[in-house]
């Protein structure tokens, strides 16, 4: 293996730890039912058995995006369900820049991981 190489696949995995960071941090405060992200739901109008639900749902899409096989179907849920977390906020007229951050940047490492993505998605050579 070169150097190249080598670096690749460390970005490769590096990025992909970030974004399950993210997410399993997440998916994880929604599991436990901690009070605080409860309380924060319910001012969403989202109740705890919704939450955990949503937890679920987070935790299966950071899962399939950590595989690489399954990872440009877990991209896919993973923006679709930042693009809920956007709409939710817009909603409920909180700022919006933190889930349209997190969303740029899953899309970002899903074009690193899986060239092919973003050669048909953004027609690129490269």
């Amino acid at each position: 293996m070169n150097n190249t190489s080598k670096t690749q696949k460390i970005i490769y995995w590096s990025l992909t730890a970030l974004v399950a960071f993210i997410f399993l941090g997440s998916a994880m405060s929604k599991l436990t039912a901690n009070a605080e992200a409860i309380k924060m739901a319910a001012g969403f109008g989202i109740d705890a058995s919704t939450y955990s639900i949503l937890g679920i749902i987070e935790l299966a899409s950071v899962i399939l995006f950590i595989i690489p096989r399954t990872g440009v179907v877990g991209t896919i849920l993973l923006a679709a369900y930042m693009g809920g977390a956007i709409a939710t906020h817009v909603q409920n007229g909180i700022s919006v820049v933190a889930p349209c951050i997190i969303q740029a940047f899953i899309l970002g490492v899903a074009f690193y991981r899986f060239p092919t993505l973003r050669t048909d998605l953004l027609k690129s050579k490269s």
